[in-house]
């Protein structure tokens, strides 16, 4: 008799067990519910901000493409004056912080005629440059200039010596 009270017993203890294994598992169950439902809530809220950044960024990149039908030619600034080559608006990011946008409008001096893959080439180096630049940088008048002479000195270099000088006709930071 005594065998069956110890058995009776035994089983209580594994029924407690079996049952708060079960009341865990429920709660685990739940908690992880209610934390993936928030993160589809939050996620909900974020995605439409950084959907709008990408299509705003894609529109600016689609205004400066030339379309099909156009022909790419060099812009110049006046025929009194065939060396000064006007170049297209730059649009870009800054480094740090990358929220901050930079607008520049670039002529270039050059020395006898103008070669167009010599242009562009000097356009997209401008460019790489100005996406490496963060906004301490670029403050105060000293850092305009500082911009000013390495653009100045990318130019020359990119176009071995074609480029004489550069004119920055508007420099915005937004």
């Amino acid at each position: 008799m005594q065998e069956l009270m110890d058995a009776d017993e035994g089983d209580e203890e594994g029924g407690k067990k079996k049952s708060n294994l079960v009341v865990t598992i429920v709660g685990v169950a739940i908690a992880s519910v209610i934390a993936a439902g928030g993160g589809w809530v939050i996620g909900g809220m974020l995605a439409p901000t950084a959907i709008e950044l990408q299509d705003k960024a894609e529109a600016e990149e689609a205004k400066s493409k030339p379309k099909d039908g156009d022909e790419e030619e060099v812009p110049i600034a006046g025929e009194e004056s065939p060396n000064l080559i006007r170049l297209q608006p730059i649009t870009t990011n800054l480094s740090f912080p990358s929220e901050s946008w930079v607008r520049l409008e670039v002529s270039l001096v050059v020395k006898g005629e103008p070669d167009i893959e010599m242009v562009e080439l000097v356009h997209q180096d401008m460019v790489g440059y100005l996406r490496t630049l963060s906004l301490q940088q670029v403050q105060g008048a000293r850092g305009f200039r500082y911009v000013r002479e390495d653009l100045k000195e990318r130019a020359i270099l990119r176009s071995k010596g074609n480029v004489e000088n550069i004119l920055i006709r508007t420099f915005v930071i937004e």
